[in-house]
């Protein structure tokens, strides 16, 4: 009944395209839709007439569609049945909805319902729900009114061509010089008058109305305030009962001719069933509602546009700041500028208009008394005001702390008077949408601090890399400050080494943010000294326990080589990486992890490896984009390794920004991928298990010969052999358990390494006598090497050294 009574509501005067719009704007009320569009045949296509909610493109819905195609308008155009499903069968893509943060297309439900006459088909009303499961069965039936009253806006529904007025029923006529009225025996129903009891005299229907309206009222039907046109009004009677009813008056001024004199046609409906209450206060309730949930000043300002353009049948709303002396438009609606007057056109800035408010004296004198200004038709404004309102002008003043803080305009084409309740409505919205705008400011500018604070904690850029790329992304949370914990960080390496952290201080306020600050420059100070992963994980651990903080974090530290295509990873309590290989396949790496960062301070944190191909994607998130209250952690990675590996991995800012459009924004989150394609040169390898036997060291000297020669090495071979004999002798004479021999030939450098379970580090004498019997094979090598070293590996160790060979 509401949904019928708002169309009735719609002014029977305006166009086709104009009525369509109207209607598309109540599905987006009555419904929870976000997109409504209709498609009407129009030269042989079916062609975009009326559109409301977000972007059309956002759900893939074209501006044409070929009536004989297989889209869904197409088809319900051609079969007169109503298609049920999800926006994923107007488009697969769902890029553009993760981008504006709305459901992907296979979350949200579509609607296509047929518009027709009869038999006849008309076209399609297609709707795109909020969710999954958006529509239920009060949600179609609502969805089916207003496809039957499309179908009637729709051009050549009644003989006229597309933006023909039709001809209006009436209700009633009224004599203006006479006072005498011809009603029907609906108008009279309406006012409680048996039609022998009606004596043909305006005054008696006026004796019913409610004498707060009744200034109102006769503002219209008397002779000396009528002008030619067309003129609307809400009006209350009492009912015999004592309670009041809201009807609605719609009527034209017919000029006096030699026949005919001054005449008022026009009808009277009911709208009681469609308002809210005797004061509105459901509907002040919503705004409220809505204006509490706003966040931004453009927030504030739609809430606004949505509380009042509709329901008002307003044709223009503009909502500006005032800034000193002057207006900052922060919306207007409708946003085409061609919608506007032609003034407004060419003032068609940030900045509105391109003059101080001085120069505006009615704006000036409403601004200055703080109260709603309402003027009615050909009222003498200036023309930045008056064109904005040809039918009438509403300006409302937006009070907050003793001050105005900015300013509402409402306009209208037809001419449109104010009631009483109309004008406490827009008093009440007023002083709302001041004190929010007030309050938004002042959350915008903390949020514009926590901003830059965020932003100076984090990485200014992310360096490039040899042999591959990494993008990151980072969303602060909406609730509270905006300011998390969480961090991320690319750290280069020597030896096209790099190191890829991500981490999650406990809580989301300026404390977490500092420590956050704190554990990343001290990761990447631990790195930088050249500690291996582990190792760089439990300096960060002791450090944080020292600092007797009352927080924890989690931490993933990863350390890639660029040059071998292998990674070790060590995670603190933190989700460990995925992985998305070339051919599509994703898994989450089985990592065995350490307690979260400042919990024990003698903590383990073992590392693991990770073999890595060209193509291979790592992906490194905080738990904000896999867990949330209606997300248990491991449904989150499900699918986000479903999404890794449906998505195109060619764009990584694109693929992060698709990953981060379901991220749950009650907490911060953290997201960093690195695409590993390897170096131009792939480098040569061959490995040897070293046996305990007294012939080992030849045979691997051996090993070492025959390899080089496979790979044309001729330059310092007997130097390689040299390295290789006391490397080998050193692991077998001072380590027990296998010992291993790897051989790495990148460009002119031959890398030789020999790892051991040992983790012990060989140590370079500072004096060897003439007598001494061992130490001088570390010299050796360090004397006959471009460079040397040992790295941890699996609880021992690698020594390794390079030679240049070319």
């Amino acid at each position: 009944m509401r949904v019928e009574s708002a169309l009735k509501a719609i002014p029977a005067g305006l166009d086709a395209q104009r009525r369509t719009r109207s209607v598309v704007e109540q599905i987006l009320v009555f419904t929870p839709a976000t997109l409504a569009a209709v498609h009407l045949p129009q030269r042989g296509t079916l062609r975009l007439v009326g559109v409301a909610g977000v972007p059309r493109a956002v759900y893939g819905v074209e501006n044409a569609y070929d009536p004989a195609g297989d889209s869904p308008p197409a088809r319900v155009h051609r079969t007169g049945n109503p298609l049920w499903g999800t926006a994923a069968d107007l488009t697969p893509d769902g890029a553009e909805a993760a981008r504006a943060g709305l459901p992907a297309a296979g979350d949200a439900c579509l609607a296509v319902l047929p518009l027709r006459v009869g038999e006849a088909g008309g076209g399609a009303l297609t709707v795109v729900g909020a969710g999954p499961g958006a529509f239920g069965p009060d949600d179609r039936a609502v969805l089916a009114v207003f496809a039957a009253a499309l179908g009637g806006a729709a051009p050549g529904r009644d003989g006229g061509r597309h933006g023909e007025p039709k001809e209006r029923p009436v209700s009633f006529v009224l004599t203006m010089d006479s006072g005498h009225v011809e009603v029907n025996d609906e108008v009279l129903g309406l006012f409680g008058i048996a039609r022998g009891e009606f004596d043909g005299r305006v005054e008696t229907l006026l004796a019913r109305t409610v004498p707060e309206d009744l200034p109102t009222l006769m503002s219209v039907v008397e002779p000396d305030h009528m002008a030619i046109g067309d003129r609307e009004l809400d009006f209350r009677i009492r009912r015999r009962s004592g309670e009041p009813r809201w009807l609605r008056l719609r009527g034209q001024v017919l000029p006096a001719t030699e026949e005919q004199p001054l005449r008022l046609h026009g009808t009277i409906i009911d709208t009681s069933g469609s308002r809210a209450g005797a004061k509105d206060v459901s509907r002040v309730q919503r705004l409220a509602a809505r204006l509490a949930a706003a966040n931004t000043v453009r927030d504030v300002s739609q809430a606004i546009v949505t509380a009042l353009r509709q329901p008002l049948g307003a044709d223009r709303v503009a909502l500006a700041e005032l800034t000193s002396d002057r207006l900052v438009v922060t919306v207007l609606d409708p946003p085409e500028p061609e919608l506007w007057p032609p003034l407004w056109r060419t003032e068609w800035r940030t900045e509105w208009p391109d003059a101080p408010v001085r120069t505006m004296p009615a704006l000036s004198a409403a601004l200055n008394e703080g109260r709603t200004a309402v003027w009615p038709t050909a009222a003498d404004l200036e023309p930045s005001l008056a064109e904005v309102g040809p039918g009438g002008l509403a300006v409302l003043p937006l009070p907050a702390a003793g001050r105005t803080v900015g300013v509402c305009l409402i306009g209208w084409d037809r001419p449109h008077t104010s009631g009483p309740d109309e004008r406490a409505l827009l008093t009440a919205a007023a002083a709302l949408a001041g004190q929010e705008l007030a309050r938004v400011h002042a959350f915008d500018a903390e949020h514009e601090l926590v901003g830059q604070l965020q932003r100076a904690l984090l990485p200014p850029r992310l360096p490039d890399l040899p042999g591959g790329l990494a993008v990151a992304r980072y969303l602060p949370s909406t609730v509270g400050l905006g300011v998390g914990g969480d961090w991320y960080d690319v750290i280069p390496l020597p030896d096209n080494h790099v190191a890829l952290v991500i981490g999650d201080v406990q809580g989301h306020n300026a404390q977490a943010a500092t420590l956050m600050g704190q554990m990343r420059t001290a990761l990447r100070a631990y790195a930088v000294e050249g500690h291996p992963p582990d190792v760089v994980v439990s300096h960060a651990n002791r450090l944080l326990v020292g600092m007797e903080s009352d927080l924890f974090a989690t931490c993933c530290y990863v350390d890639v080589d660029m040059e071998e295509g292998t990674a070790w990873c060590v995670l603190a309590g933190h989700l460990a990486p995925l992985l998305r290989h070339r051919d599509g396949a994703t898994e989450l790496v089985d990592a065995e992890g350490g307690p979260p960062l400042g919990v024990v301070a003698e903590a383990e944190y073992p590392m693991t490896p990770v073999g890595l191909r060209p193509g291979t994607l790592i992906a490194l998130t905080t738990d904000g984009l896999v867990e949330s209250a209606d997300l248990t952690m491991d449904d989150g990675v499900r699918g986000l390794l479903a999404a890794l590996g449906d998505a195109d991995a060619d764009d990584l800012g694109l693929l992060a920004d698709a990953l981060l459009g379901s991220a749950n924004r009650s907490d911060d989150v953290a997201l960093l991928l690195m695409r590993y394609d390897g170096l131009a040169i792939r480098p040569e390898r061959e490995s040897w298990t070293i046996w305990r036997v007294p012939e080992a060291p030849r045979h691997a000297r051996r090993f070492t010969r025959r390899t080089l020669r496979a790979w044309g090495v001729t330059q310092e071979v007997d130097t390689a052999l040299l390295v290789v004999s006391e490397l080998v002798t050193n692991a077998l004479v001072h380590t027990e358990g296998p010992v291993r021999l790897d051989l790495t030939l990148i460009n002119d450098r031959l890398r030789v390494a020999v790892g051991d379970s040992s983790p012990r580090t060989p140590v370079k004498p500072t004096n060897i006598g003439w007598a001494a019997t061992g130490g001088r094979g570390i010299l050796l090598v360090e004397a006959v090497s471009a460079a040397w070293g040992t790295l941890p590996v699996s609880g021992g160790k690698q020594v390794w050294s390079e030679i240049i060979v070319r």
